[in-house]
């Protein structure tokens, strides 16, 4: 019981230093590729279709999910999205208990984002 408290009080401590933060896809105006990230989640031929420039494509679903974002900047901010909203928080947690210190969620994905006017 004394060891699962412990391990309880670590995670909740990492996950604290982590800023995770979201927004609406439709609010967001772009990113700075010098201190931040564009990540999209979805799949290669979700990404194939259409996405939003400088975005870098990583499939939450693949199973080389943790070894390729293990390459990306700790240290930048990381925006976040995915087709609709789900994949993209999942993958904003993974990212926070992979040591990234910044990490938006776009909320409403890449189908909002492609549907504003």
């Amino acid at each position: 019981m004394r060891n699962i408290l412990l391990f309880v009080l670590i995670i909740s401590g990492q996950l604290a230093l982590a800023q995770m933060d979201s927004q609406p896809i439709t609010e967001f105006k772009g990113f700075d590729d010098a201190s931040e990230l564009l990540l999209d989640v979805r799949t290669p031929e979700e990404y194939n279709v259409g996405s939003i420039d400088g975005a870098i494509n990583i499939d939450w679903l693949s199973n080389k999910f943790n070894e390729k974002v293990a390459k990306l900047d700790k240290n930048k901010k990381v925006y976040v999205f995915c087709k609709k909203g789900g994949r993209s928080l999942k993958s904003q947690a993974r990212l926070a208990e992979l040591g990234f210190a910044n990490v938006v969620d776009l909320q409403g994905g890449y189908d909002a984002y492609s549907n504003k006017n």
